[in-house]
């Protein structure tokens, strides 16, 4: 497979994710109560940081001459159905919330990760990879940093 594919497979890959992440931070919203709104306020904007982030990688898809990927990951609608289920179980109260935000930036760092261990990805696309999974981290440690002040 030629390096462009192999680029454009990598990239495709963390739209998905990016894509996860968003729905993921719409259904957290969605589970929030009234006096949560400071979640509220945190996830819009990681959400926007998700289409942020999409849109830097999808311009570099379309610029190897490939289609970009739609939806999410089969893993992420697997996620959100575990998410789903696990509610039913424990409510939606801030703590379960901020834990399953956790485990979705978990997701995305690991998904980071993969990409940058593969071989065939150009110096500039490692370059964009690694300045997002930075910024995700740092998203990734706030949400760890709000749900341990929950304890």
């Amino acid at each position: 497979m030629e390096t462009r594919t192999i680029n454009a497979e990598i990239l495709n890959d963390l739209v998905q994710i990016n894509n996860d992440r968003v729905a993921g931070y719409e259904k957290a919203i969605a589970e929030l109560k009234p006096e949560d709104s400071d979640l509220k306020a945190l996830f819009t904007r990681m959400i926007g940081e998700s289409h942020q982030y999409k849109m830097a990688l999808a311009t570099e898809v379309q610029a190897l001459g490939e289609e970009i990927e739609e939806g999410t990951t089969n893993s992420g609608k697997i996620y959100r159905a575990w998410m789903d289920l696990k509610a039913v179980f424990t409510g939606h109260d801030r703590q379960t919330v901020l834990n399953n935000c956790e485990f979705g930036e978990d997701a995305a760092q690991k998904a980071y990760k993969m990409a940058l261990a593969e071989e065939g990805i150009s110096s500039d696309l490692r370059t964009l990879i690694t300045d997002q999974k930075a910024a995700l981290r740092v998203s990734h440690d706030e949400i760890k940093a709000l749900r341990d002040s929950q304890v």
